[in-house]
């Protein structure tokens, strides 16, 4: 007995032809998948700008407190009262865009300064960063 053995009148074989329907079913899941990966990479970037914002705003704060302290700790060792050295260090906080929130002096003649930097953080709204830092004659 003999097989009777026909191609399919494209002139493809049966698998084929069932290859090219899997492949209709598949059209457009890479752009779907591109699509994912690039909203994925937008909230990594995101979140990577929000650490770097809130990482600056510290170092600022610190900054700021460390510059108001030498300047209220100058303004005391030139002979001004504490008043006098905590609207110094106050004047220098606020040129540095902080705003200062405590003045005290620490036995002998050294100040601490405590400093409060607002920034604004996208996803999280308003925060604040806050340092203080110490100054006097050595």
């Amino acid at each position: 007995m003999r097989a009777n053995l026909q191609r399919p009148q494209s002139g493809r074989s049966r698998g084929a032809v069932l290859g090219d329907d899997c492949a209709q079913r598949d059209r457009g899941s890479g752009t779907v998948l591109a699509v994912g990966l690039v909203g994925a990479l937008a909230a990594a970037a995101l979140a990577l700008a929000t650490v770097a914002g809130a990482l600056i705003a510290r170092e600022r704060a610190v900054t700021a407190a460390d510059l108001a302290a030498l300047g209220g700790a100058q303004a005391l060792i030139d002979g001004q009262d504490l008043a006098a050295a905590c609207q110094a260090s106050g004047q220098v906080a606020q040129l540095m865009g902080a705003d200062q929130t405590e003045c005290v002096r620490a036995p002998p003649d050294r100040l601490t300064v405590t400093c409060r930097l607002t920034v604004q953080l996208p996803p999280f709204g308003t925060r604040s960063a806050v340092a203080s830092a110490q100054a006097g004659p050595p």
